[in-house]
C-alpha cells in the first residue's frame, strides 16, 4: 500500500486526532506533487496561465504561489 493511500484511510478514522493528522500529511504531501507537476510543467514551456487553468485557478494565484520557486 503506498503512503497516500495509507493517509487517506487514516483519514476516514473515527478518532478525530488520527483523521486530523491524516489530513495534515495529505494536505503537505499534496503541496508537494503541486510543485514538482509546476515545475516540470514550465520546465517544458508552460505559461503561467495554461497551468493556472489545469489547476482551477487564476494565473495571479499560481504565479504567487510558485513564480519564486
Amino acid at each position: 500500500m503506498t503512503e497516500a493511500t495509507e493517509l487517506a484511510e487514516r483519514a476516514g478514522d473515527r478518532d478525530p486526532r488520527i483523521g486530523l493528522r491524516a489530513v495534515a500529511a495529505l494536505r503537505r504531501l499534496l503541496e508537494q506533487l503541486e510543485a514538482v507537476q509546476v515545475r516540470s510543467a514550465r520546465a517544458q514551456g508552460w505559461s503561467w496561465q495554461e497551468i493556472a487553468a489545469e489547476l482551477g485557478v487564476s494565473r495571479q494565484a499560481v504565479h504567487k504561489k510558485h513564480g519564486r520557486r
